[in-house]
């Protein structure tokens, strides 16, 4: 397959007025000309309610899906919501592959979460690890929710012969990501701290946590292309990590926003707050190896233009 696999394609991108979904969208037109790109809108359809995905395959005449749509947040929001996370994850995600499958679509690219991987996954997580423990505490329900459609990829290949692919790409940061405190993940929450705190004159942030534990950040845009990638060459259930392979402490990351956002402020751990999952790190061989993607943003250059990004866009954010 090439780029030409997107030649006359109506792709229903789910999600796709999100955070990743809009970079995807973007990367995806840049490939074909003559592709057609459906964007469910929440407003419009559930995709909770099976009603409504039968109305956005009948609406769009989608012959490929992109399932990037979540409901997900930091571990607060996870904290909070485990309910909430565990059914609106699963039942959108195995519902929308139940009528992918009836409305023979030909191709469904599915997007998990490193949230599933057992809490003490060895490092680098491998694939073959996913089943081998239980998840961090704080977003078992949301990581199992997302699993189960692993599962439901290689359950409908074997019965069906149903052409699914599931992803996990590890954490995300980038422009256009979520700065709301509320529910933001590390990288933007950081940077909104450390910025108003500089603008104000603050003497410190409080950071969650002990800063001990470990993470990896993928890049959207790289992210945006791993999964076309894949979609375009890629045919197989088993899944696949997309991460950049660097490890990087919490309190390094910390440091280092406050660094580029010029806050010289002091960092507060709070320790009453929970850590998450001790270390992340990916093993990314098998991307390389099944479709030659590897991740190319540096961390420090990706960080910048997500900060240059919020600096001029966090007034009409906020407003």
């Amino acid at each position: 397959m090439s780029r030409n696999f997107w030649t006359g394609r109506t792709v229903m991108v789910t999600g796709g007025a999100g955070f990743l979904g809009s970079h995807l969208v973007d990367e995806l037109e840049s490939r074909s000309d003559d592709v057609e790109i459906f964007v469910p809108r929440s407003d419009e359809y559930d995709l909770r309610e099976k009603s409504d995905i039968k109305k956005a395959f009948d609406d769009s005449g989608t012959d490929t899906v992109i399932h990037l749509a979540a409901t997900v947040g930091g571990i607060g929001a996870n904290r909070e919501n485990p309910g909430r996370y565990f059914y609106d994850n699963a039942v959108m995600g195995i519902e929308l592959i139940e009528q992918a499958r009836q409305y023979d679509v030909d191709k469904c690219t599915i997007l998990g979460t490193i949230c599933a991987y057992p809490n003490h996954t060895p490092i680098p997580f491998k694939e073959e690890n996913l089943f081998d423990g239980y998840p961090e505490e704080t977003n078992a329900p949301y990581g199992i929710a997302k699993k189960s459609l692993l599962t439901q990829s290689k359950a409908y290949r074997k019965q069906w012969d149903f052409n699914s692919i599931y992803l996990l790409p590890v954490n995300l940061y980038g422009p256009r990501d979520d700065f709301d405190l509320e529910s933001s993940h590390v990288i933007p929450a950081i940077i909104r701290k450390c910025i108003e705190a500089r603008d104000r004159g603050d003497p410190s942030i409080t950071a969650w946590g002990t800063g001990e534990p470990t993470r990896e950040f993928l890049y959207v845009k790289d992210a945006a292309e791993g999964i076309l990638d894949a979609t375009e060459q890629y045919d197989s259930s088993e899944p696949v990590n997309l991460g950049s392979g660097e490890e990087i402490s919490i309190r390094e990351l910390v440091e280092t926003i406050a660094e580029e956002t010029e806050f010289e402020g002091d960092i507060e751990w709070d320790t009453s707050k929970p850590d998450g999952q001790p270390r992340r790190k990916l093993d990314t061989s098998r991307a390389r190896d099944r479709f030659d993607w590897e991740a190319s943003t540096e961390f420090r250059e990706g960080l910048q233009e997500t900060i240059e990004w919020y600096e001029e866009n966090r007034q009409e954010i906020h407003e």
